[in-house]
């Protein structure tokens, strides 16, 4: 599948704006992590595009998501490795993230909202004026952007062996350089 057919298909199962700017924003993030370990952009992307694709068909079930998101792409042909990706990227579910793809879609996920957050209290709201270094001071406000788990993120150093520092300027200068919104 091509990115602009899964483009199309996230676009036909999810209607909320905002849910599209995040899998875009995931998406450019695992191409950039992608693009780091030297591994298949174009696969990984699809993965960071799709994780979401069940929500709107779940969000009143939150224990199916990514259960749900997994067959549907399973029943459309793709490869095994997004599938399961897709599936453990949910936290909820406790299987824990095996592969590097499935564990940087786990990380990246939250990253998303825990920059996007940060852009919103810039006086700018631009991305362009976001430095990794902020993005690391709201880390550590735990009041700040709660919905963006920091467990969940900090399992960087664990499972992918970079520090909080590095994975949030990957996370960072993958969002400003495609500026998350192409669709």
């Amino acid at each position: 599948m091509t990115r602009q057919e899964g483009l199309d298909l996230l676009k036909e199962n999810i209607q909320n704006p905002n849910l599209i700017k995040h899998c875009l924003a995931v998406e450019v993030i695992m191409r950039a992590l992608a693009w780091h370990f030297k591994e298949d952009e174009e696969k990984w992307g699809l993965a960071g595009l799709l994780h979401d694709i069940d929500y709107d068909k779940i969000k009143d079930n939150p224990q199916q998501h990514s259960l749900i998101g997994a067959q549907m792409l399973e029943e459309l042909g793709f490869d095994k490795d997004i599938c399961q990706a897709v599936k453990v990227h949910n936290e909820i579910h406790g299987i824990r993230p095996e592969t590097l793809m499935e564990k940087s879609l786990y990380a990246a996920d939250p990253l998303t909202g825990l920059i996007v957050a940060s852009v919103l209290v810039l006086p700018s709201k631009n991305i362009a004026d976001l430095k990794p270094e902020s993005v690391g001071k709201r880390f550590k406000e735990k009041a700040f952007a709660k919905g963006a788990n920091r467990e969940i993120i900090k399992k960087c150093e664990e499972y992918l062996n970079l520090s909080l520092e590095e994975f949030i300027k990957i996370g960072l200068e993958a969002m400003q350089e495609s500026c998350y919104n192409q669709s």
